[in-house]
């Protein structure tokens, strides 16, 4: 992208670097930003506790099952699959970084994708 912030030609660049994209190819990646981000938060990363943030992961991992949720009908089922399996190792390790667990059903996510066990 060139230009700088405020400049309409940077803008225009940005804007036709992202029409560029395709659908299904910008859904997957921010999913897998998401799930970066949530691991990070679970404490999953080497630094461990000094990134774990439980209140964090818990709204990451909310838009990243509504996210995968909404979209895998769009997404077909092979990049849909992967998206629902990371997004259950998440739902997972925040449960096991949980002190208080939440009762099955009331996790991160589980009003989208049910119940993670």
């Amino acid at each position: 992208m060139t230009g700088v912030p405020g400049d309409d030609a940077g803008v225009a660049d940005a804007a036709r670097d992202i029409a560029e994209v395709g659908a299904v190819e910008l859904i997957t990646t921010v999913s897998v930003h998401l799930l970066s981000a949530a691991a990070l938060r679970c404490g999953l990363a080497e630094e461990g506790e000094d990134l774990k943030d439980l209140d964090e992961a818990r709204t990451i991992i909310n838009a990243l099952a509504g996210l995968v949720t909404a979209a895998a009908p769009d997404l077909g089922d092979t990049h849909a699959r992967v998206l629902r399996d990371g997004l259950r190792s998440v739902q997972l390790a925040f449960r096991e970084a949980s002190v208080v667990p939440d009762r099955p059903g009331d996790g991160p996510g589980e009003k989208y994708t049910g119940a993670v066990t």
